[in-house]
């Protein structure tokens, strides 16, 4: 088939995958406390999430990312990576992954080893123990760390991602890069994003520009630009002093969309072509409508033929330009 080309002629290879809303932590930045989450009966069921991804992986998708809400509190979700691992074999799919919070990595990092699973990104913002319970609401470090532990001593890489939020873990800036360094894990900040329905006033309090923090990292540092890209957003330095490489994802202070190569897919199959639009297509109706694959693969044709140059967030100008009214829980972080 035809390999999936948007208008601005990059190839779409890479399928984000929400396979739930829910989640079991309230990240501030993230959702609200008291979450009305969709009706089970919305949901995409793991059939048709195996049936929705394996025609993408037909269409050309080489990497599939897994994430929520928290992906591993759906119920029997080993049985979809488990179905996944059958396009690692054949080689059509390269890389199967995951982003967690981590609460649940004890449990489950064997397993996910076992299906083919060789990294995961834990959103990790801060290593102190109270902060941790009050960004996260429900959370608790102990139980992360252990889930992370355990993803190490499976084999999986671990990559940290740590939202930048002023005020809050600033001052642990060099302590999640000490720490980072001493386990062996890769690290990436992430600026905040404006998703979801929190309020100008909390995000331009949060607001941490990922350039002051790289500034901060000079002071200490000798900053080592890299060419090498992830297939993501992320752009990468090395610290010359320890040799750790250190990510930076800036969708506000600098727009990464001229390489994008992603769309995302909702637990209820609708897809977005940028994650800073509001524009989707529904796949679930194609996808229910015959048992055939045509309409469904016709539709993502279609969709991905009006994928957007770019997003527009912005906190110029003192306010949320660009702003999306869904929660990041929505779309899949």
């Amino acid at each position: 088939m035809e390999p999936l080309i948007d208008p601005f002629a990059r190839p779409i290879s890479y399928l984000r995958v929400s396979v739930t809303d829910r989640c079991d932590f309230r990240c501030t930045y993230c959702m609200a406390e008291h979450m009305q989450f969709l009706p089970k009966k919305d949901l995409l069921t793991l059939e048709e999430l195996d049936r929705m991804c394996s025609t993408f992986i037909g269409l050309g998708v080489e990497k599939l990312r897994i994430t929520g809400g928290e992906p591993l509190v759906r119920r029997d979700i080993l049985t979809f990576f488990r179905a996944m691992s059958r396009h690692l074999e054949t080689g059509a799919l390269k890389e199967l992954t995951l982003t967690t919070n981590g609460s649940q990595l004890a449990r489950f990092a064997g397993d996910l080893a076992a299906a083919g699973v060789r990294r995961v990104n834990v959103s990790l913002d801060t290593l102190d123990e109270d902060k941790f319970a009050a960004i996260t609401r429900w959370g608790r470090l102990p139980q992360v760390l252990e889930g992370i532990h355990a993803a190490t001593a499976a084999g999986l890489k671990v990559k940290i991602n740590a939202v930048a939020l002023k005020g809050f873990n600033e001052e642990e800036l060099f302590r999640l890069v000490d720490w980072c360094g001493g386990e062996g894990h890769e690290l990436t900040f992430i600026e905040v994003m404006p998703m979801g329905e929190m309020g100008e006033e909390l995000r331009l309090d949060q607001y941490w520009p990922l350039k002051d923090l790289r500034a901060r990292l000079a002071e200490r540092f000798t900053l080592v630009d890299l060419a090498e890209r992830s297939g993501g957003p992320a752009r990468y330095v090395r610290l010359a002093e320890t040799g750790q490489k250190i990510g930076f994802i800036t969708p506000l202070t600098h727009n990464f969309c001229e390489s994008c190569n992603r769309v995302r897919l909702t637990c209820t199959g609708e897809l977005y072509m940028c994650l800073g639009q509001e524009d989707m297509a529904d796949l679930r109706a194609p996808l229910r409508a015959s048992a055939e694959d045509a309409l469904l693969e016709q539709a993502i044709r279609a969709a991905i033929a009006r994928k957007p140059k770019g997003h527009d967030f912005d906190y110029s100008r003192q306010r949320v330009a660009g702003q999306m009214t869904r929660h990041m829980s929505h779309t899949g972080g």
